[in-house]
């Protein structure tokens, strides 16, 4: 019999539903399996990722499981040894990166266990699978006749990089993915570096220097272009130019060095400082004014996921508890003892935000009275990493300007207010799943942002005033910034479309 677990005082507590459904483990390849109910077309778990069992990356043969289905009765889980998890220790992924495989008999937060997946240093997604599409030439799009060719183009360029020899483990294993700063390259950070001169010349110049901060810099693109613009059209604003990265990843900090080190003497940037460390531990205090920017980064930050209970209306916060098989049991228990998930509550109830999953008393009302009826609400993703991006901000860098650029809606996305896309890549093709919970290191997780709340929460705990007070705290579309920076008359085509408007458009941008 299948139960919703919880815990009240430290106790778990019980609701029991009956509604199985036998699932098929089908191989994916790579070594990871990923679940399909027997009528499904793709490669999905269920709709709700619920005491998700998955077989170990060594076993050999497809097996039976069952599992609840969730569907109108959300959430379900199975009742596994609850003593036996109760033992487990409290692990984050700052404890787990130091191991060389995935750790098991523990549990933590989804937000520790989302950012194990993506970025432990050895079998996380970012160091095992990703490359970023960077072509060595640009694209020259005044000779093609549409946005169909320049797709056409791309196609094949795409299956070109996949299909060059990257192996893990004796499987190739590439999976590409691209940002507008690579795709429409060098105008792209052109627009960015014409947004940066014209505040700094308005508000900085000639007094002060232009130092710039960057995150997620990926093959160091953006920088070339951003200084490489600068040096060209601003001479005078290049000399009291400082260009700052802040890089985790250890590869692509080497990468967006040896950008430099290729270049000839004349074209190479004297002005740029690498740092190799997460922005999460950062620990510099940075006095001076200076401009951050987060291009397609903050969608990798890990959130955590909350659910209320139906009756009193109070938050739960979920834990992924892992047992000694390397099986995930996702479980529940009052939001309290994790600073961060309740800080960042509290904040958002100063903006007046009203989770969705709140809004329809009636419906919840009716679920009550059923025989059988769930306890809590449906799933809600919040980004708590983004929160603790904001204090550091905040903490070490009290003068910044911040550029933020983002998705503010995913494909496909899991169940749950703001839920993430989960996705993988198998013979080339994007294969969705409908779970957070699968196995480490096969599967990019990226959150949608709700660029509206971000600008309230970013005025509280930034700029220490009533959200929604300062109009200096903008939110742009992908197009508008582009309109209005860019020189998108280098990227239209013969027919007249521009495909730097026309793509993205689903990303906003968050100038303060």
């Amino acid at each position: 019999m299948p139960f919703l677990q919880r815990f009240t005082n430290g106790q778990p507590s019980f609701i029991r539903f009956s509604h199985h459904k036998s699932i098929k483990v089908i191989r994916l390849g790579y070594n990871q399996y990923c679940r399909q109910p027997h009528s499904a077309a793709r490669c999905l778990t269920t709709k709700s990722s619920k005491s998700f069992t998955r077989t170990h990356p060594s076993a050999q043969n497809q097996h039976e499981h069952h599992q609840q289905r969730p569907g109108f009765f959300t959430p379900f889980f199975s009742r596994h040894n609850d003593k036996e998890h109760a033992k487990f220790i409290r692990s984050t992924a700052n404890d787990a990166s130091s191991l060389p495989n995935e750790p098991t008999r523990t549990k933590m937060l989804v937000r520790d266990f989302i950012d194990n997946s993506l970025h432990h240093p050895n079998y996380g997604y970012f160091s095992k699978q990703a490359a970023l599409f960077s072509p060595e030439v640009n694209f020259d799009f005044l000779s093609m006749r549409d946005h169909r060719e320049f797709m056409n183009i791309l196609g094949k360029m795409y299956i070109r990089m996949e299909n060059e020899p990257d192996e893990v483990n004796g499987i190739r294993s590439r999976q590409v993915w691209h940002s507008p700063t690579e795709l429409f390259k060098p105008w792209y950070g052109h627009a960015i570096a014409k947004y940066m001169v014209s505040e700094y010349k308005l508000n900085l110049y000639p007094h002060k220097d232009l130092i710039i901060y960057e995150i997620g810099a990926g093959n160091g693109t953006l920088m070339m272009n951003i200084l490489d613009y600068i040096k060209e059209h601003e001479p005078s604003v290049y000399k009291r130019t400082q260009y700052n990265i802040i890089e985790t990843s250890t590869k692509l900090a080497q990468i967006q060095s040896e950008r430099q080190d290729i270049q000839e003497a004349k074209d190479k940037h004297a002005c740029v400082k690498i740092s190799n460390k997460s922005i999460f531990d950062w620990d510099t205090y940075v006095p001076e004014q200076c401009f951050f920017l987060g291009m397609e980064v903050i969608d990798n930050f890990a959130h955590d996921l909350i659910r209320y209970d139906l009756e009193t209306m109070e938050p739960f916060q979920a834990l992924v508890s892992i047992d000694d098989q390397g099986d995930y049991t996702e479980m529940y228990e009052p939001v309290g003892n994790d600073p961060v998930i309740a800080q960042y509550l509290g904040m958002r109830k100063q903006t007046h935000y009203r989770s969705p999953v709140l809004s329809s008393r009636v419906w919840h009302r009716f679920l009550g009275s059923l025989p059988i009826a769930p306890n809590m609400t449906a799933p809600e993703y919040i980004p708590t990493k983004l929160f603790l991006f904001l204090d550091i901000l905040k903490q070490y860098f009290p003068h910044h300007r911040l550029v933020l650029s983002d998705f503010a809606s995913v494909p496909d996305p899991i169940e749950g207010v703001d839920g993430p896309a989960v996705q993988t890549k198998y013979r080339g093709s994007t294969v969705p799943c409908s779970t957070y919970l699968v196995q480490p290191g096969w599967f990019d997780i990226f959150f949608p942002t709700n660029f509206e709340l971000l600008r309230e929460i970013y005025l509280l705990v930034c700029r220490g005033s009533r959200a929604g007070n300062q109009k200096s705290v903008r939110i742009l579309t992908h197009r508008n910034f582009c309109e209005r920076y860019g020189e998108i008359e280098m990227t239209t085509t013969r027919s007249g479309e521009n495909p730097m408007l026309m793509y993205h458009r689903n990303m906003k941008m968050l100038l303060t």
